[in-house]
Protein backbone atom coordinates (compact mmCIF):
# COMPACT_ATOMS: atom_id res chain seq x y z
CA UNK A 1 0.00 0.00 0.00
CA UNK A 2 1.19 3.75 -1.09
CA UNK A 3 0.53 6.33 0.74
CA UNK A 4 -2.24 8.86 0.92
CA UNK A 5 -1.87 12.38 1.86
CA UNK A 6 -3.94 15.74 1.33
CA UNK A 7 -2.61 18.74 0.13
CA UNK A 8 -4.05 22.11 -0.83
CA UNK A 9 -4.48 22.62 -4.57
CA UNK A 10 -2.26 26.05 -4.16
CA UNK A 11 1.14 24.24 -3.45
CA UNK A 12 3.14 23.40 -5.92
CA UNK A 13 2.89 19.92 -7.43
CA UNK A 14 5.59 17.24 -6.31
CA UNK A 15 6.38 13.98 -8.25
CA UNK A 16 6.03 12.11 -5.19
CA UNK A 17 2.29 13.20 -4.98
CA UNK A 18 1.97 10.15 -7.30
CA UNK A 19 -2.32 10.28 -8.74
CA UNK A 20 -3.68 13.54 -8.31
CA UNK A 21 -7.23 14.29 -7.54
CA UNK A 22 -9.16 16.84 -6.85
CA UNK A 23 -11.71 16.26 -4.02
CA UNK A 24 -13.56 19.55 -4.54
CA UNK A 25 -17.51 19.49 -6.35
CA UNK A 26 -16.28 23.19 -7.43
CA UNK A 27 -12.88 24.62 -9.34
CA UNK A 28 -11.07 26.59 -6.60
CA UNK A 29 -10.11 30.09 -7.54
CA UNK A 30 -7.40 30.74 -9.49
CA UNK A 31 -5.95 27.82 -10.42
CA UNK A 32 -5.54 27.14 -14.05
CA UNK A 33 -6.33 23.64 -15.17
CA UNK A 34 -3.37 23.08 -17.13
CA UNK A 35 -1.09 23.78 -14.00
CA UNK A 36 -3.10 21.74 -11.33
CA UNK A 37 -1.50 18.90 -12.43
CA UNK A 38 -4.60 16.26 -11.92
CA UNK A 39 -5.06 12.84 -12.67
CA UNK A 40 -8.74 13.57 -11.70
CA UNK A 41 -11.18 15.94 -10.72
CA UNK A 42 -13.93 13.61 -8.55
CA UNK A 43 -17.02 15.72 -8.30
CA UNK A 44 -18.58 12.95 -6.65
CA UNK A 45 -17.12 12.46 -3.98
CA UNK A 46 -16.94 15.56 -2.31
CA UNK A 47 -19.61 16.95 0.39
CA UNK A 48 -23.34 17.78 -1.43
CA UNK A 49 -23.45 21.05 -2.19
CA UNK A 50 -26.11 21.46 0.64
CA UNK A 51 -23.80 20.18 3.34
CA UNK A 52 -21.18 22.19 2.09
CA UNK A 53 -23.25 25.59 2.27
CA UNK A 54 -24.22 24.43 5.92
CA UNK A 55 -21.21 23.39 7.01
CA UNK A 56 -19.42 26.92 5.38
CA UNK A 57 -15.84 26.01 6.99
CA UNK A 58 -17.12 27.14 9.88
CA UNK A 59 -14.73 25.49 12.90
CA UNK A 60 -17.48 25.04 15.82
CA UNK A 61 -19.35 23.04 13.28
CA UNK A 62 -16.67 20.55 12.31
CA UNK A 63 -17.70 17.58 14.59
CA UNK A 64 -20.82 17.58 12.70
CA UNK A 65 -19.90 18.36 9.54
CA UNK A 66 -17.76 15.16 9.85
CA UNK A 67 -20.40 12.80 10.79
CA UNK A 68 -22.67 14.14 8.19
CA UNK A 69 -20.22 13.45 5.41
CA UNK A 70 -18.92 10.12 6.42
CA UNK A 71 -22.61 9.27 6.51
CA UNK A 72 -22.68 10.93 2.66
CA UNK A 73 -19.62 8.53 1.93
CA UNK A 74 -21.35 5.47 2.72
CA UNK A 75 -23.00 5.66 -0.87
CA UNK A 76 -20.14 6.22 -2.60
CA UNK A 77 -18.33 2.96 -2.06
CA UNK A 78 -17.55 2.41 -5.91
CA UNK A 79 -15.41 6.35 -5.84
CA UNK A 80 -13.91 5.02 -2.37
CA UNK A 81 -13.13 1.59 -3.46
CA UNK A 82 -11.45 2.38 -6.91
CA UNK A 83 -9.10 4.80 -4.87
CA UNK A 84 -8.26 2.82 -2.54
CA UNK A 85 -6.99 0.34 -5.78
CA UNK A 86 -4.93 2.90 -7.07
CA UNK A 87 -3.57 3.69 -3.52
CA UNK A 88 -2.56 0.11 -3.48
CA UNK A 89 -0.02 1.27 -6.78
CA UNK A 90 0.83 4.91 -5.98
CA UNK A 91 1.08 7.25 -3.97
CA UNK A 92 -2.47 9.35 -4.13
CA UNK A 93 -3.03 12.75 -3.39
CA UNK A 94 -6.22 14.21 -1.96
CA UNK A 95 -6.56 18.13 -3.51
CA UNK A 96 -8.55 20.58 -1.33
CA UNK A 97 -8.80 24.50 -1.94
CA UNK A 98 -10.33 25.18 1.78
CA UNK A 99 -7.96 27.70 3.49
CA UNK A 100 -7.96 25.61 7.06
CA UNK A 101 -5.68 22.62 6.99
CA UNK A 102 -7.51 21.18 9.96
CA UNK A 103 -10.41 21.91 8.56
CA UNK A 104 -11.49 20.68 5.52
CA UNK A 105 -13.68 17.31 3.77
CA UNK A 106 -9.80 16.18 2.16
CA UNK A 107 -9.25 15.50 5.86
CA UNK A 108 -12.47 13.34 6.25
CA UNK A 109 -12.20 11.43 3.43
CA UNK A 110 -8.38 10.46 3.87
CA UNK A 111 -9.68 8.86 7.55
CA UNK A 112 -12.63 6.86 5.82
CA UNK A 113 -10.24 5.85 2.74
CA UNK A 114 -6.89 4.82 5.40
CA UNK A 115 -9.16 2.50 7.67
CA UNK A 116 -11.21 0.55 4.62
CA UNK A 117 -9.61 -2.62 4.64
Amino acid sequence: MKTITIKRIYEKPEPNDGYRVLVDRLWPRGVKKETAALNEWNKTIPPSPELRKWFNHQPELFTEFKRRYKEELKTKEEDLNRLKTIAGKQNVTLLYSAKDPKINQAIVLLEVLTKMK
